[in-house]
């Protein structure tokens, strides 16, 4: 089908959302990203895009723009709460030359991708809060001041509470996992490598890595907790709380700790897969068909290869509705592996004191010594696949 002249509004300016505005653009189509914000902008945080991601990122021209932003990650390394020695780690060097894993500030990569479109000649329209979505062979977007904009696509790129969502699929409330994490930026402390750090403890670990040339370090603390959380990363909470729930560590950490000044909390809630991904000329990508816990650092990734595959199958078919029906049963299916392997991921690193924990990190340590390529390879099935290359 071709693309040149097919009209799409994307709702969201996010991660996904601009991807997608990118991407289709990239095809042809005439594209409008509308944005309820005043500014397409993120606040403080970090990604880990992994070669995955990455492979769409070049493939949308941005691959020099990004590297020259982010951090080339050289390992995952493991350690133990008490005293930060290293358990095993995951040598990220042993990547192939073409498969690169970068850490990046969230904020760089909004930037990039929001260059990239506008460049594209992507229209961005901020200030539209969008209250009802329509659709139909002219679908249509509805926003706050009433007014109503009909086009051939609507993709709803607008998160968790995206509102197509939840009219593709109905209601489904969220569950509570018993976690909670925290976010923050620190300076960077110039020993920090280029490494995500797993500071593993009882019922708790804290990730910390570098951003912008080590200027910064990024610091995710997931805790075990019964006591209820809200969800979305945007509540702030006091430093001293985080400094206390993680005040048995470390190695490096309290000193990470010691520097923080502004920190955010949030609930961790587990949200099925949607079940359907499009309707009648709409479709929705990134958190609004499948959010992620995180736990395997998937959630950008996952939302990049969405909107690549979104326009490659919409391109590739005979009519709209063979390319909505081809891009969700191309993505379903991972998106759902994904998520699962990141909800299973969290209690290796949680283990209580006791022979279970003692085995555990014996295993991983001879596992990094003797078999230093195993643990990466177990994750060939998420950073080897590339949707750019698909069939």
């Amino acid at each position: 089908m071709r693309l040149d002249g097919f009209e799409v509004f994307v709702v969201g300016g996010g991660v996904g959302g601009l991807a997608a505005a990118l991407a289709l653009r990239g095809r042809g189509a005439s594209v409008t990203l509308l944005e309820q914000s005043a500014e397409i902008a993120e606040v403080g945080a970090g990604l880990q895009i992994s070669p995955n991601g990455v492979a769409v990122l070049d493939a949308l021209g941005l691959g020099a723009e990004i590297a020259a932003r982010g951090v080339a990650a050289r390992a995952v390394s493991l350690r133990r709460h008490q005293d930060g020695a290293e358990v095993t780690r995951m040598d990220l060097g042993r990547l192939a030359p073409d498969r690169r894993y970068l850490f990046l500030h969230r904020a760089d990569l909004i930037d990039v991708l929001a260059e990239g479109a506008r460049a594209a000649g992507v229209r961005l329209r901020l200030l539209q809060q969008v209250t009802g979505i329509e659709e139909g062979p002219r679908p249509a977007v509805v926003t706050a001041q009433g007014v109503r904009s009909d086009a051939d696509l609507v993709v709803g790129a607008d998160g968790v509470r995206s509102r197509l969502r939840g009219h593709l699929n109905g209601a489904a409330p969220p569950r509570f996992t018993g976690q909670v994490a925290w976010r923050a930026l620190v300076p960077g402390p110039a020993d920090h490598p280029p490494e995500a750090w797993v500071h593993m403890g009882p019922g708790r670990h804290l990730v910390s890595y570098p951003l912008r040339g080590g200027a910064l370090v990024n610091l995710v603390a997931v805790e075990e907790r019964r006591s209820w959380a809200e969800e979305g990363w945007h509540h702030r909470d006091h430093p001293d709380n985080l400094r206390a729930a993680f005040a048995a560590f470390g190695g490096a950490v309290p000193g990470l700790l010691a520097a923080v000044e502004d920190v955010h909390l949030w609930g961790l809630f587990r949200h099925p897969v949607a079940t359907r991904w499009h309707g009648d000329g709409v479709a929705i990508l990134g958190d609004a068909a499948h959010p992620t816990l995180p736990f395997l650092a998937q959630g950008a990734n996952l939302a990049l290869e969405d909107a690549w595959v979104l326009a490659d199958a919409l391109a590739g078919a005979e009519t709209r509705e063979a390319g909505l029906a081809a891009y969700q049963a191309r993505r379903r299916a991972r998106a759902a592996r994904t998520v699962a392997a990141a909800s299973r991921n969290a209690w290796k690193y949680h283990l209580r004191p006791g022979p279970i924990r003692l085995a555990g990190h014996a295993a991983l340590g001879l596992a990094g010594r003797f078999a230093p390529g195993a643990l990466l390879a177990g994750f060939d099935w998420l950073y080897g696949h590339d949707v750019t290359r698909e069939a």
